[in-house]
């Protein structure tokens, strides 16, 4: 068995209208420094979303989403936050915020495949894929 090396993560949440704090779990930002890893999946209910928050934009809710997906990655297009290093995007990323993307406080925990752990959080925090 491969050695565990510790990673902590945040889901992230679409909260339509701040000053109510109803959200939705939209995906889940996971780092892991041992094993230079960090990423992010995400996958927005639309339906949930229209349900909580009818006159929502959704087109608008994607881009923002794609954004914290290229600022994770690091990609060239993500601006300075994207050239900064894992560890540093990672707590950007998860910083407080008072606006329509947001994450839960940080958790952490152990794994020996932080990728197959993230797909594990995905399912279990946003309920997608199989539980």
């Amino acid at each position: 068995m491969r050695d565990r090396s510790s990673f902590e993560y945040a889901v992230i949440r679409v909260v339509p209208r701040v000053e109510r704090g109803e959200f939705i779990n939209v995906g889940v930002v996971l780092y892991c420094r041992a094993r230079s890893f960090l990423d992010v999946r995400t996958a927005l209910d639309e339906t949930r979303l229209r349900a909580l928050a009818p006159t929502t934009n959704v087109t608008e809710i994607q881009t923002y989403l794609k954004a914290f997906e290229r600022i994770c990655r690091g990609d060239s297009d993500a601006g300075p936050i994207g050239a900064l290093t894992q560890r540093e995007r990672f707590h950007w990323l998860i910083s407080p915020r008072s606006t329509v993307i947001q994450t839960s406080p940080a958790h952490a925990g152990m794994c020996a495949d932080p990728a197959a752990m993230l797909e594990h959080l995905m399912a279990t925090e946003v309920h997608v894929g199989v539980l």
